[in-house]
């Protein structure tokens, strides 16, 4: 007789201490969607600020307005400068700063950065005419450009980022992590847990926590990026918002956490290890059509493939990792190997599933809050 197969079931069954769902990683577009056309470009000028021609002399008008006002912003109130380097991890030369913002326990702008960087942005094209008077065509292109990186430290999110570009149609990208929100909220609630840099190592009331990680919506992101956006020094005035000249947020990639927290080292790696076993053939199109649950065709677009690795450098480094791969998504699985000073044997003992969901650009022409709903409930 041969040997009996484990299920999934039976190696998990009374090991797991703690098994949380979150919102990890949430990166957004903020774009203007009356700008994102050459005609709605030309009646911004000519309709909305009643100028005779439509000149791109606008865009350095009011990017130089923008220039200033951030300036102006960071001096009034004390906030760094910081000129990032080509080679620079942003957040590795940001911690300091977000690190003395959230020992004052108030929201604010803990720095700001400045890089160059290229962004799709609108130009313009003087064309031969015979008329005295010059005319424009515009059209988008990647242009390297000022950017500037506001970091933020926010009493319900902690941690967090807005970037603006600081040419014409001004777009925007927001990063906030939904392990944070929840972090504070669950500290607001009187629950004990012990925290990882980017996680839970243990909880007091595990369903209460994972009550407060599905709180987290659409909804409540949406709030945090206008509540910002009205605070920061921004290229677009309140009569210009009146106008329909705002921003408006929509996916560029999200992240989901599944952390599995076990009683003993040994039995997450057991898992990984059966679960590296079962899952060589992940990547296939006929499985891939259940887990992302999409009809997999000869056309369908991207390479269908498990990938099995052992990073060298960053958070991975030293374990296995295992990597799925669906269009502009992926889900990683892999042991964490993160210690912490009140559990001296936690190291291994976290077994975590990422899924990223991430758009491709025709996003910024979706309604923001529905589209990002859409990858959430997903």
């Amino acid at each position: 007789m041969g040997a009996r197969v484990v299920t999934v079931n039976e190696v998990l069954g009374g090991h797991v201490k703690l098994d949380i769902e979150c919102l990890d990683r949430v990166y957004l577009n903020a774009y203007v969607p009356i700008l994102q056309s050459s005609g709605q470009v030309v009646a911004f000028m000519t309709q909305y600020l009643d100028l005779p021609i439509p000149s791109p002399a606008l865009f350095d008008k009011i990017g130089q307005r923008f220039r200033r006002s951030v300036a102006s912003f960071a001096e009034a109130n004390g906030i760094p400068w910081v000129k990032f380097a080509k080679d620079d991890r942003k957040a590795d030369v940001m911690a300091p700063y977000l690190k003395q913002a959230a020992a004052g326990g108030r929201s604010r702008v803990a720095a700001i950065g400045v890089a160059q960087e290229f962004q799709r942005v609108w130009t313009a094209y003087q064309r031969d005419t015979k008329t005295a008077a010059p005319q424009f065509t515009f059209a988008k292109a990647d242009r390297r450009v000022t950017c500037y990186y506001f970091y933020l430290w926010d009493a319900d999110f902690g941690p967090a980022f807005i970037k603006v570009c600081a040419y014409f149609p001004y777009p925007a990208k927001i990063w906030v992590n939904g392990h944070e929100w929840a972090k504070r909220q669950a500290a607001r609630a009187g629950i004990g847990f012990t925290e990882l840099s980017n996680g839970f190592a243990s909880c007091d009331d595990p369903a209460a926590l994972q009550e407060i990680c599905d709180r987290l919506q659409p909804g409540t992101i949406e709030v945090f990026a206008q509540r910002w956006l009205h605070r920061l020094p921004l290229p677009f005035t309140r009569a210009d918002q009146r106008a329909g000249y705002w921003w408006e947020i929509s996916m560029r990639q999200v992240e989901v956490s599944r952390t599995l927290v076990f009683d003993a080292p040994r039995r997450a790696r057991a898992f990984f290890e059966a679960l590296i076993a079962d899952n060589l053939d992940i990547g296939r199109p006929a499985n891939v059509e259940i887990i992302f649950n999409r009809h997999i065709r000869r056309d369908t677009p991207g390479v269908f493939r498990t990938a099995i690795d052992r990073p060298v450098i960053g958070p991975d480094s030293g374990g296995v990792v295992l990597n799925l791969f669906y269009k502009h998504s992926r889900i990683k699985q892999y042991v964490r190997h993160e210690a912490h000073r009140c559990i001296p044997d936690a190291v291994g003992r976290n077994l975590e599933e990422h899924s990223w969901v991430t758009d491709s650009p025709e996003s910024e022409r979706k309604t923001g809050k529905q589209h990002v709903s859409e990858a959430v409930i997903a």
